[in-house]
């Protein structure tokens, strides 16, 4: 449950600590740190810690503030102490319960060695308030990634995808990347030396999306396990989109209330990354009924009609409708809910 008795008690304190500082001014620091404690509780982190990192490396972290409270929460400002790194937050205003994710990013191409700045979020709502975490880093010099991540963009589910990084090493003859760990069933990794002369080493590193990995946002990261006895992990980015080859938009249909009987026309969109045919589209169950007008030639794109005739009996109803893609082995799906009101138990 939100968590109302701290700002109620911050209320009274802030009332008390505004008067105060008129009559006491060297008061403000301690009381000011109390009154943050009501913001500083929403952060899940107290530190954002990269570690040691490539030069060129896409570096990312993630810090997740949730409203713990009943009243609505406002971010008015987002920045960090230092060029080297920037922030931005995904909302800034949370209602009670809800999350943002304020998105952290070290400028490696331009920084490099020992980096600390801060995270600096300031709230007016429901209080105002400033919160500090401390950002730490130590960017390499000697070990540069081109591209800086494996980033794929969109993946065609069926297809999968490949991204090669060039990884360049300075320093000794001798130096290996030993393994590269990945904890990421999805994924399948190679390094291969490309060079190794006057005391610099290249290394291919293929990343690879496998074919029928899930749908959707992925975000992993790989780490290069190399022979260096004081930084031996070096971490790479790997992030993307994995799409299905066809997709139905909406895959949900809310139809509401309807009563027994009652129809409700609706439009759903079948894409493909290729031209495709559609051979039928079919009801799970043998409630209620549906029209539909097939298209007859192929597209990437098809608009279709579909009417929905609602069951005789009341109650929740949930069907799911499967389509047929000419050439396609598995059919694709999408889901219809609705509730019936009336008519005769």
């Amino acid at each position: 449950m939100p968590d109302t008795s701290l700002l109620s008690r911050l209320w009274c304190r802030w009332s008390v600590f505004t008067f105060a500082v008129v009559l006491l001014a060297g008061a403000s620091s301690s009381a000011s740190a109390q009154d943050n404690e009501w913001a500083r509780k929403m952060f899940d982190v107290d530190r954002v810690d990269f570690g040691v990192v490539a030069r060129g490396s896409d570096t990312v972290k993630r810090v997740k503030i949730r409203n713990l409270y009943k009243q609505v929460v406002h971010i008015t400002d987002v920045r960090t102490t230092c060029g080297c790194s920037v922030a931005q937050p995904d909302k800034t205003t949370l209602q009670s319960l809800e999350e943002c994710v304020v998105e952290v990013k070290m400028n490696t191409r331009k920084f490099t060695r020992r980096k600390d700045s801060n995270l600096v979020v300031t709230f007016d709502a429901p209080l105002a308030a400033e919160i500090r975490i401390p950002i730490s880093a130590y960017i390499r010099t000697d070990v540069v990634l081109t591209p800086g991540s494996a980033t794929f963009g969109t993946v065609d589910q069926s297809e999968g995808g490949t991204v090669t990084i060039d990884v360049a090493y300075a320093g000794r003859d001798t130096w290996q990347i030993r393994e590269v760990k990945s904890a990421s069933e999805l994924l399948e990794v190679k390094s291969t030396e490309t060079r190794r002369e006057n005391g610099r080493v290249n290394y291919n590193l293929v990343v690879s999306v496998k074919p029928g990995a899930p749908v959707g946002d992925f975000r992993e990261q790989l780490v290069l396990i190399t022979d260096d006895t004081s930084s031996p992990e070096v971490p790479v980015l790997v992030e993307g989109t994995v799409e299905a080859d066809v997709t139905v938009t909406p895959p949900v249909l809310a139809l509401g209330e309807l009563t027994p009987g009652q129809t409700k026309s609706v439009r759903i969109v079948i894409r493909g990354r290729k031209p495709l045919m559609i051979d039928r589209i079919e009801r799970d169950s043998a409630t209620g009924g549906f029209k539909v007008r097939l298209p007859t030639s192929a597209s990437r794109v098809h608009v279709l009609p579909l009417t929905v005739t609602a069951p005789e009996t009341p109650g929740k109803f949930d069907e799911q409708f499967t389509v047929t893609i000419e050439g396609r082995e598995e059919p694709v799906t999408f889901r219809a809910y609705g509730n019936i009101t009336g008519g005769t138990n």
